[in-house]
């Protein structure tokens, strides 16, 4: 009897689970839909700014904190080896990565200085700077566009909920993409995506391919 009442519990609990996967599933696709709706264009508009950044024979340096830092990291594996589909290697370094000089700046100066010292060392007018934070309230982003800004780089800012205060920081030729989510997960998603159509648009831009 024991095993039995443990057993329809068990299954009771399993229905729950499964509902909750359906709706967390619901919700991303939900929130996914919204924002292909607002943000098509700016995304398109960011694609062809990276595209020229390349075609210009500069590269993209891109940082985020945490969760962000990962998606960083995505993109840039895809440009420098490859999207979808085999082409040349692409000039993109994420500043979020070596350790070495992370802990290095750290502990010498500030964890609000780990990017823009970075960016005042290795960025030039013809490069271009892509910030990823859910927030928009870490001081080291928010170092890290206004060292851009001091070396003549535009910025792409992929922001969420009010898109906090950097954009305040943002200049006219900025380009900000903010996912209007209150949860950090959607957000997390949905820059994903936005880095994956980047890498398609700059593939098609670039080599006359979609992915």
């Amino acid at each position: 009897m024991e095993n039995e009442e443990t057993s329809t519990v068990d299954e009771c609990e399993k229905m729950k689970l499964e509902e909750r996967v359906r709706q967390l599933f619901g919700d991303s696709i939900e929130t996914k839909i919204a924002a292909a709706d607002e943000l098509s264009p700016k995304i398109a508009a960011a694609g062809q700014k990276l595209a020229q950044c390349l075609l210009s024979d500069g590269k993209i340096l891109v940082c985020g904190n945490g969760g962000s830092s990962t998606n960083a990291q995505h993109f840039c594996c895809d440009l420098l080896n490859q999207f979808e589909a085999e082409r040349p290697s692409l000039p993109a370094f994420s500043l979020s990565h070596d350790a070495a000089t992370i802990t290095s700046i750290c502990n010498d100066h500030h964890f609000d200085q780990v990017f823009a010292k970075q960016i005042n060392a290795l960025g030039h007018e013809n490069d271009l700077l892509m910030v990823i934070t859910s927030s928009g309230n870490s001081d080291n982003i928010i170092n890290a566009v206004n060292a851009a800004n001091d070396r003549g780089m535009d910025t792409i800012a992929l922001t969420g909920r009010d898109g906090g205060v950097l954009a305040n920081h943002l200049g006219p030729e900025d380009v900000e993409i903010r996912v209007a989510s209150e949860s950090k997960a959607r957000i997390h998603e949905i820059h994903l995506l936005i880095l994956h159509c980047f890498c398609d648009l700059i593939d098609k831009t670039l080599f006359g391919q979609f992915s």
